[in-house]
């Protein structure tokens, strides 16, 4: 059955009637579009675990800071509609700015959702004021549009799909949360929408974040707990011309600051090369 794409609410919300009267489970992909293997990945996961996967394409523009790029973020429907199809997609939801945000124009009328200060004060949210609480309150929308039984988000996200499991969890959210691993390009470069703005000589300065990351693996590996002793191997391995933005180590289920590595620890960067801003992170294992 090819994919159906709709623009409007009620109408969205009139084929999940249908779902729902047939005894369908429900899964949502969140997406802000311009598909790639690392978005498949969660459609094939929420197609394999419920009876209708449905995938929103929204470039959310309350969770872009001032700066950011908003404006240039690729929009790729149509491709998006062919992955989304290959992927056993049911339901594609891509809604306008005003759909979604009839007042946006006046920002103080939105009622914004947002997460504790201290989660979001460290790592990405330090240098993204504003991003998360617009990220929960468009996936608070979409989960109340939706009703899902299921929502899938990529590991790659890590500080997003930690906020998130504390949202449902704090407000009683009925949709189970499911994790996805983070999916890498062949030379190990994590997947991004973004990546599609790097030169190839950007390209292979991106790849040391990622060959930071596994330095810090194998050095812990081989018995290294100390986070600044591992700060320093990933930096020694990150190309000069890459900006750093953050190097963390948080613990897996507090997000908390680690400085001894004694359970499971997630090692999360964030670099810019050139104008390009990445994120990555392995999880150190106990």
């Amino acid at each position: 059955m090819s994919v159906v794409v709709v623009n409007k609410i009620d109408e969205l919300r009139n084929l999940i009637k249908d779902f729902r009267k047939q005894d369908k489970t429900i899964a949502l992909v969140p997406t802000m579009g311009c598909l790639h293997n690392g978005h498949k990945s969660l459609m094939e996961k929420a197609h394999s675990i419920a009876d209708v996967t449905i995938i929103s394409v929204f470039v959310n523009p309350i969770q872009f800071c001032p700066g950011e790029d908003y404006d240039k973020y690729p929009r790729t429907l149509q491709n998006d509609i062919e992955v989304a199809e290959s992927a056993g997609v049911s339901v594609i939801f891509a809604p306008s700015v005003s759909e979604m945000y009839p007042n946006l124009n006046k920002f103080s009328d939105i009622t914004m959702v947002v997460p504790p200060y201290e989660l979001t004060d460290i790592m990405c949210g330090k240098s993204r004021v504003g991003h998360f609480d617009g990220v929960e309150t468009v996936v608070t929308k979409l989960f109340n549009i939706v009703q899902p039984d299921y929502a899938c988000f990529g590991m790659k996200d890590i500080q997003q799909l930690f906020l998130i499991k504390k949202m449902v969890k704090d407000l009683n959210m009925p949709v189970e949360i499911v994790p996805c691993p983070l999916v890498r390009e062949e030379n190990g470069l994590a997947l991004s929408s973004r990546n599609k703005y790097l030169s190839d000589d950007e390209k292979v300065k991106a790849l040391t974040i990622s060959k930071s990351l596994f330095a810090i693996k194998e050095s812990f590996k081989l018995g290294i707990k100390d986070t600044k002793k591992l700060f320093d191997v990933g930096l020694t391995n990150l190309d000069k011309n890459v900006e750093l933005e953050y190097l963390e180590f948080v613990d897996f289920d507090t997000f908390q600051k680690v400085d001894d590595i004694k359970s499971n620890t997630i090692c999360a960067i964030a670099a810019r090369v050139g104008d390009v801003r990445l994120i990555d992170n392995v999880i150190l294992e106990v």
